[in-house]
């Protein structure tokens, strides 16, 4: 097979996790196409034996990176984001449950967000996400514990409760 197509194959892939990151189809779509080009560009950079698939999700994530420091994006936690007033579909009760896991998503700090996509999205292994990332095992596990963490404590979080807890005062 050639290297063409074999990342056709991968593009799927590509997109969903350029969508999970960045929260917007088209600043997708772009990142997706910059990343084919990029790796058509450099393809006989990669080592005769090694996983595409996961030297296209570094490549990506590479790219979306300098994208987030060229728009000094890099906290992403701007009340205006378009994860924070996305609609759920009507009458789906599913879709709510989506939408507010989505919310929860784009809560998370850009590198838990990353682990969590590379392990539970892409259903890659730690020393698939440690290569891809360049970071050691330890921390792919430890990233993912806390992003685990964050996301259930999000979720279980009533939007109600955002009030400051009641004081107990006891008669005298």
């Amino acid at each position: 097979m050639s290297f063409e197509a074999d990342m056709v194959v991968w593009l799927p892939v590509l997109r969903r996790y350029a969508r999970a990151l960045t929260g917007d189809a088209a600043w997708a779509d772009d990142l997706v196409q910059d990343t084919a080009e990029r790796a058509l560009n450099r393809w006989h950079t990669l080592q005769p034996e090694s996983n595409v698939r996961a030297w296209l999700l570094t490549v990506l994530r590479h790219l979306y990176i300098d994208q987030l420091r060229k728009r000094r994006e890099i906290a992403v936690d701007d009340e205006s984001a378009p994860w924070r007033t996305m609609a759920a579909p009507a009458d789906e009760v599913d879709g709510l449950f989506l939408a507010d896991v989505q919310r929860a998503l784009y809560c998370l700090p850009v590198d838990q967000r990353e682990v969590l996509l590379l392990v539970g999205l892409e259903e890659l292994s730690y020393q698939q996400v440690s290569s891809i990332l360049n970071i050691p095992v330890g921390t792919v596990m430890s990233r993912l514990s806390r992003a685990r963490e964050r996301m259930r404590s999000l979720l279980k979080e009533d939007p109600g409760s955002k009030r400051p807890p009641l004081k107990v005062v006891k008669n005298k």
